[in-house]
């Protein structure tokens, strides 16, 4: 997720984001957005761009070529590009070719943008997620796990959202088994994110809605390793710890983000691991239901934000390490 502008005298004559991956880049957009009467201008404009232009051929050209030839003389970039085929290489050329650089520019602000992008290349695991809802007495499921309606329709809606934001979600077999959840879209719209699911022996039935072919869908298992149309099964390590074994599956699969929505012992072992980003607790605050199955213990968490939706209050929370 990149922007950049291109100013003159303090006034804007181009401006342009990146797209879609394997497209244009932030930088190109906004030179051809340049009006022909504005043309002369680049030249003796400054760039900004929230993130290090790249500068090798990957699905485009590099950017810096195209900075160089422009002839722009000043770059501001908001946060270096951790990707290992950039990551400061950029910047390098630039200087190279006597274009004045500064770097670091709203830097926390350009890396939260990023942040998925930036965890994945630094961490070498997808950003993650937690969410769960519980009562107002610390409670996610009944005595017998049955599914409970615990968030409201407001919350619900949010939680939708937060789906259409991520890569995938990911669940585990009792989720699968007692709440048959759809894991997709419904409330918002948007593209229904890549379900996961932890079913290490294969025992969920294939009447679950997980199985409907409607999305893509991985099963992670000790079993077997097979694909078909929209189903995919991805054999596990059995002697691999199983959190990290996913996490490691996830990144060599490219995928850069997953929100968690699976019970307690899934969630709990998150937590345990030390491996996660954000947590997000919704609580209804109007429901007590005594006997139960207790909400995870969240640790190492650092609250970030609060808001209200009527009986409902979610809690954003950061790992702190």
């Amino acid at each position: 997720m990149v922007g950049a502008v291109l100013v003159h005298d303090g006034r804007i004559i181009g401006e342009g984001y990146h797209h879609h991956y394997g497209e244009a880049h932030a930088e190109v957009h906004c030179i051809r957005s340049v009006p022909e009467k504005d043309r002369s201008l680049i030249s003796k404009s400054i760039l900004y761009v929230s993130l290090e232009p790249c500068a090798h051929y990957g699905k485009t050209p590099p950017c810096t070529d195209l900075i160089i030839e422009k002839k722009i003389p000043r770059v501001v970039i908001g946060c270096r590009d951790p990707f290992i085929e950039v990551d400061g290489k950029g910047i390098e050329k630039l200087n190279a070719a006597g274009v004045e650089v500064l770097v670091g520019v709203l830097e926390t602000e350009c890396k939260a943008i990023n942040k998925r992008f930036i965890t994945n290349h630094t961490k070498r695991r997808p950003y993650i997620i937690l969410k769960w809802a519980e009562t107002a007495d610390g409670k996610i499921a009944a005595a017998d796990s049955s599914r409970i309606f615990i968030s409201n329709l407001y919350s619900n809606r949010i939680v939708h959202k937060w789906r259409s934001q991520e890569s995938s979600v990911l669940i585990g077999t009792n989720t699968a088994l007692c709440d048959n959840p759809s894991l997709n879209l419904r409330y918002w719209e948007g593209t229904n994110p890549l379900r996961l699911i932890i079913d290490k022996n294969l025992r969920l039935p294939s009447s679950l809605k997980i199985f409907d072919h409607t999305q893509p869908t991985i099963i992670f298992n000790y079993l077997k390793q097979e694909s078909n149309k929209n189903l995919i099964y991805c054999k596990l390590n059995e002697n691999e710890e199983l959190i990290n074994n996913i996490i490691d599956n996830l990144y060599e699969l490219k995928i850069q983000s997953v929100i968690v929505e699976g019970g307690n012992q899934l969630l709990q072992s998150f937590i345990d691991s030390g491996q996660w980003d954000e947590a997000r607790v919704i609580v209804n605050q109007e429901m007590s239901i005594g006997l139960g199955i207790s909400a995870p213990e969240l640790k190492q968490a650092e609250i970030i934000d609060r808001e209200e939706l009527a009986s409902d209050t979610i809690s954003y929370f950061a790992f702190k390490a």
